[in-house]
């Protein structure tokens, strides 16, 4: 019974995000606000949204290591499982200010997350600095958009169908949408949070690898279908701006709330501090040489995120069940994958740079 109810919660809060995403859009647009910003904020918040949901709540039910659990394993989630999974359907082209700046902020916020987690919790001073720092981020957006060209206007306008004045009704029925959207999100959430506990429970593991797993997984359907769909139409930058985006959301702006919201503070359990934060940084670091390597995402590099993503989910699972092959799987990553894939980079890296010089 526990698994239906996760699963349809799962339906919940994606329709709920929809709804969100959709109509917080249209009325953005309405009011003059650009595509720029409304790509890199408020759709990455909205497809973001399940995530503060969940995570709100298990803080609020005394399940703290699904909150942090959730985003941290959203974060890996979107890198190696999406990201792998859009660049293996088509080559993903990465747009030079994902490199100039998001790549770097989502790099950082990374850091800072593993910095201030070194002492097992998140408080609320903490939670303050790392929302305000997501705030000036999005004012900083909001300058960068003056200078965006008048046909990526065109477009979205054609996509979201807000061009010219509006009648009443439609910001009526729009912000109605948005309230629907909220409100299935948390009733969602209760489900989801409800449920994953009941899972964790019956299947012997804790709560955290159920919250870096399933939890993480299901929250991140928005990102999942906008990234991919935007891969099959050929948007293959906005594919990445999302992930990106959604990451430094996830980070900054959930994890601050989340700690500003905890009365003593938001606990970081040994494991996901010693394993799985620095991992979510090594992802983020690892996006470097791939953005930079003819500024795209290839096939074969799509199958690396997505293997890799196979064996961090497997290496969850059987440490949590003290699987006897632990060991095997541990040293085949340790030993062989890690260096064959940083080789591979580096080689990458070099043969880029040479083309550059001839180009030159």
């Amino acid at each position: 019974m526990s698994i239906i109810i996760f699963i349809g919660s799962l339906v919940v809060v994606s329709v709920g995000a929809e709804f969100f995403v959709r109509n917080s859009s249209v009325l953005a647009r309405r009011m003059g606000v650009s595509p720029l910003v409304i790509g890199l904020t408020l759709v990455a918040m909205g497809t973001s949204a399940p995530e503060l949901a969940v995570s709100l709540k298990s803080v609020y039910s005394g399940a703290s290591e699904i909150a942090i659990g959730n985003v941290v394993g959203s974060n890996i989630f979107n890198i190696l499982f999406i990201l792998g999974l859009s660049a293996l359907i088509i080559p993903l082209s990465v747009h030079l200010q994902i490199l100039r700046l998001d790549a770097p902020v989502m790099i950082s916020a990374s850091l800072l997350l593993w910095v201030a987690a070194l002492d097992g919790k998140l408080v609320f001073w903490e939670g303050l600095f790392f929302f305000l720092i997501f705030v000036g981020y999005t004012i900083f957006l909001i300058y960068q958009s003056k200078k965006e060209k008048k046909e990526d206007l065109v477009n979205y306008e054609k996509e979201f169908s807000a061009v010219g004045k509006s009648a009443l009704k439609d910001w009526v029925v729009s912000s109605l949408m948005i309230i629907l959207g909220l409100a299935l999100l948390v009733l969602g959430a209760r489900w989801m949070v409800s449920a994953a506990i009941e899972i964790a429970r019956g299947w012997g593991v804790s709560e955290s690898v159920i919250g870096l797993t399933i939890v993480a997984a299901g929250t991140s359907l928005p990102e999942v279908a906008t990234s991919i769909v935007a891969a099959v139409k050929g948007e293959r930058d906005i594919a990445v701006g999302n992930v990106v985006g959604s990451n430094i959301f996830n980070i900054l702006g959930i994890l601050g709330v989340c700690a500003m919201a905890a009365p003593q503070g938001l606990l970081i359990p040994q494991g996901i501090l010693h394993f799985d934060i620095p991992v979510m940084f090594a992802v983020a670091l690892a996006c470097v040489p791939i953005f930079l390597t003819y500024t795209r995402i290839d096939r074969w590099e799509g199958a690396l995120f997505l293997f890799y993503y196979v064996a961090y989910t497997g290496y969850l699972i059987m440490q949590s069940l003290k699987h006897d092959q632990l060991p095997l799987l541990s040293s085949a990553l340790l030993y062989f994958a890690v260096p064959i894939t940083a080789i591979t980079f580096f080689v990458a890296l070099w043969r880029d740079s040479k083309n550059k010089v001839k180009a030159v």
